[in-house]
């Protein structure tokens, strides 16, 4: 064999001995993958295990087990499992919890500025106009301030918009603001010091206590947040005046949370898909409140024997000048909560004027298909 011919069958054979090694690497790698394991990830929500806030953590949980192909599993617990329910952002901040689900409102006491995304009137806005504001207003990054300034070791995901809630369950329908005075009352936030400042005496409880505490006597009237949470957790059978349209949450949305340190030791295409999960989940969970609230505020009515009312508008004219006073304190004493709060009203003059001039009005329509003669018996 001449001298070039045995070169040339060494250099073949050397390649195809490394493709052989490249190919076994490569059949190799997902099996090396596999063995691994899945990253599991404990999570506890601020919900009972029977709310339907606590199945929305676990739709956004089977999202990203999903997504991942089963490569991250997240495991979601209920209120109390590990922490209490208003103890979740220390749990999550320390590492005892690698994430959780809840609202930043719940957060108040650790620095009163997170009541601003969703504790309030939202300066016209509602829930999804302010996630407009978190996303593409500048929220996002003061939230990454604001959590900073307090040392919380977290990655928060604002999400999924909160129809308006209720002002609440009541012993009898609520026709003045004096009809509040002197009332023990449950609420959180932000709203804790309006309702205080109208003059009713205030108990902040998580969900799964409200029930108990107004059977007791604990308590003269709460709030919670929309028909289906309220009829699962019990209020039906407690009260059965409940007074809609509020201003002292209109604007709120939940919240996902996760370690920073264990977030971040996340792949790149793990933590891509996270963020994709979450606006994923907040749509679903928009498109469920409409069908499930609807269902259970129509058979609370014809069920349960629920009266509903509306409150009346010089209560809700109040709530926003005592909103005011409050905020305006807040400012003073907070730079950080005047910030937000500026970077908040800029943004809704110019959107909450724009969905108001082209948003038609759906009174009108509905009174036409379902009003006394209403079309849809013709169609």
């Amino acid at each position: 064999m001449s001298k070039n011919k045995q070169s040339t069958v060494a250099t073949r054979r050397k390649f195809l001995g490394g493709a052989a090694v490249a190919g076994v690497a490569s059949v190799m790698a997902p099996s090396v993958a596999k063995a691994q394991g899945p990253i599991t990830m404990r999570w506890q929500s601020t919900w009972p295990a029977k709310d339907i806030f606590h199945e929305y953590a676990l739709d956004f949980g089977k999202k990203v087990n999903d997504m991942t192909g089963g490569d991250l599993k997240i495991e979601v617990l209920p209120a109390g499992a590990v922490v209490p329910a208003f103890g979740l952002l220390d749990g999550v901040s320390k590492g005892v919890l690698d994430g959780g689900h809840g609202v930043l409102v719940y957060h108040y006491g650790k620095q009163n500025a997170l009541a601003l995304w969703g504790s309030g009137p939202g300066f016209g806005m509602d829930a999804n106009m302010l996630l407009s504001w978190h996303k593409y207003g500048g929220g996002k990054e003061l939230l990454t301030e604001l959590y900073a300034s307090i040392g919380a070791n977290v990655v928060s995901f604002p999400y999924g918009p909160m129809p308006t809630q209720p002002l609440g369950w009541f012993k009898k329908p609520i026709t003045k603001a004096e009809d509040m005075k002197g009332l023990k009352y449950r609420t959180v936030g932000i709203s804790i010091d309006v309702f205080t400042g109208m003059g009713l005496a205030v108990n902040a409880l998580p969900g799964g206590e409200i029930v108990s505490a107004m059977d007791r006597g604990l308590l003269d009237a709460a709030e919670f947040n929309n028909a289906t949470s309220d009829r699962i957790l019990g209020f039906p059978d407690v009260s059965k005046v409940c007074m809609l349209q509020s201003y002292h949450q209109n604007a709120e949305q939940f919240e996902i949370m996760f370690n920073k340190d264990k977030y971040n030791a996340l792949p790149e295409k793990m933590r891509a898909i996270i963020a994709n999960a979450v606006e994923a989940a907040s749509q679903d969970m928009s498109w469920k409140a409409v069908d499930r609230y609807s269902t259970d505020y129509q058979e609370m009515q014809s069920k349960d024997n629920v009266k509903f009312y509306k409150t009346p508008d010089s209560i809700l004219k109040q709530q926003l000048e005592i909103y005011d006073d409050v905020v305006k304190k807040r400012s003073g004493e907070n730079p950080l909560f005047k910030k937000i709060l500026q970077s908040q009203l800029k943004f809704a003059e110019r959107t909450v004027r724009w969905e108001m001039d082209t948003v038609v009005n759906r009174r009108m329509a509905f009174d036409h298909y379902f009003g006394a003669n209403g079309a849809a018996k013709k169609i």
